[in-house]
């Protein structure tokens, strides 16, 4: 199986930029779609982005089109999401998730998740 823990999460003004990252350990990280999930405080969690095993083929939320971009380093076993041009409605705690395979899995497939971090962001 594989270990994961997401950083770079913190308190950021409005229209701020962060990059947060998602370190695996374990088994081989190249074989595992990654995707970023997120959940606001009271509200379900909901899907951001996902990136395939090599990093040819990403998805994404409607919602943050635009302003959100994944990619991946699979020499250091890291995923990236860049968010730029933060809003307050962008504050939630922050998953990363992963499932070993080719492609892009479903939102409700992924097997392994890390403990999230906090983004908060302040009008």
């Amino acid at each position: 199986q594989v270990q994961l823990v997401e950083s770079g999460g913190g308190l950021v003004q409005a229209g701020g930029s962060l990059r947060l990252s998602c370190v695996a350990t374990g088994r081989t990280f190249s074989n595992y779609a990654v995707g970023w999930f997120r959940q606001a405080p009271g509200k379900e969690r909901e899907f951001v982005q996902a990136i395939s095993r090599s990093g040819s083929s990403t998805s994404q939320s409607d919602r943050v089109k635009g302003r959100f971009t994944i990619s991946r380093d699979n020499a250091k076993n890291t995923v990236y999401l860049q968010i730029d041009n933060l809003k307050p409605e962008d504050t939630a705690v922050y998953y990363c998730a992963a499932k070993e395979g080719p492609g892009l899995p479903a939102s409700t497939r992924y097997d392994y998740w890390g403990p999230g971090t906090q983004v908060t962001v302040s009008s």
